[in-house]
């Protein structure tokens, strides 16, 4: 179905375009743990060990146990640091080549080794593209204490990133919080931001969770300085956040009026997603004001969309947005 003429989203399902197959490396697993094959031999290597018994089953351990140090190392070493004089250093991984470049902002206490910024990694090393993923001030690599972080410290790490790191234009990629955070950037940034890429844009989600809680509960929160909201993503089954984080993010609100962002602007999401709607996306659609929007949903997908079809599809929105910006020029 064609879009409205005044319409300021375009909405499909997907099946998503029809496309060549990734290259493996493209799977970010694989970037990591190696090709088909050696995985394949590493893992058979550690069955016939087993077979031996106890010792077997020790030396399997063993071999398993030097692999992740191996990998470990290799990817600390792969890391590099923005030195700031007034803030956390950030760590980051930076590949140099042509503009736009792509850069990833990842989720609520995730950080840059996730599935899909390697698969952009990967992506964009194949392409000979320029790309950028970091982890914030608190988090995965990078200095500092997460409980002393707000989202105006994160929207700060953004803006480092995009001023020290970056040259041209710029497709950002926004993860959850990451979308929340993107938003912000191609705000304050609009020159260098070209385009934007969100996967479940949480923007103002937790705003807006914590004012639909009850108000005894609301006051319980404030008395003892933190909130647990529920997740599914670690193993306490809650993230912790203080009532000052809560406070904060209230000067960073975006859905409640216009969002002044005139990029092309595409929204992935699944409609399976338990941790934030759907239709937050299409309420960040009807705010920005670029009429270039496509909200593309996903039927069966969760808030990670990690599925391989799903890394596909980022995959491929980000490939188009490359295309037509390289011919805008």
């Amino acid at each position: 179905m064609s879009e409205p003429a005044n319409s300021p989203a375009h909405a499909r399902f997907s099946p998503f375009p029809s496309r060549p197959a990734l290259s493996p490396g493209c799977s970010g697993v694989q970037n990591a743990c190696g090709n088909g094959k050696e995985r394949s031999a590493r893992w058979g290597a550690c069955a016939v060990s087993s077979a031996g018994g106890r010792g077997g089953e020790m030396a399997a351990a063993r071999t398993l146990w030097r692999q992740a140090v191996r990998w470990f190392c290799r990817l600390k070493s792969s890391v590099s640091f923005l030195t700031r004089p007034d803030r956390p250093n950030l760590a980051y991984h930076k590949l140099k080549g042509k503009n736009p470049g792509v850069v990833f902002l990842p989720g609520l206490n995730s950080n840059m080794n996730g599935h899909k910024a390697i698969a952009l990694e990967e992506f964009c090393k194949s392409l000979g593209h320029a790309y950028v993923r970091f982890d914030y001030t608190g988090c995965g690599s990078s200095d500092g204490i997460l409980k002393e972080c707000t989202i105006g410290k994160w929207r700060k790490d953004v803006l480092s990133v995009l001023d020290e790191l970056t040259e041209g234009p710029q497709i950002l990629v926004g993860s959850s919080l990451g979308g929340w955070l993107m938003l912000h950037a191609a705000i304050a940034r609009p020159e260098k931001v070209a385009a934007l890429v969100g996967v479940a844009v949480a923007a103002d989600y937790v705003i807006t969770t914590f004012n639909q809680l009850p108000v005894e509960v609301k006051k319980e929160v404030e008395e003892k300085g933190e909130w647990k909201l529920p997740t599914k993503h670690n193993k306490e089954g809650f993230y912790c956040l203080t009532y000052d984080f809560i406070k904060e993010a209230e000067n960073h609100r975006l859905l409640a009026s216009p969002i002044p962002i005139t990029c092309p602007v595409r929204l992935i999401h699944g409609m399976k997603d338990e941790d934030v709607p759907w239709h937050i996306s299409m309420q960040v659609a009807d705010r920005v004001l670029s009429k270039d929007v496509d909200i593309i949903l996903r039927k069966a997908g969760q808030h990670r969309m990690k599925e391989k079809d799903d890394t596909k599809l980022l995959v491929y929105t980000v490939d188009d947005l490359i295309d037509k910006l390289s011919h805008s020029v």
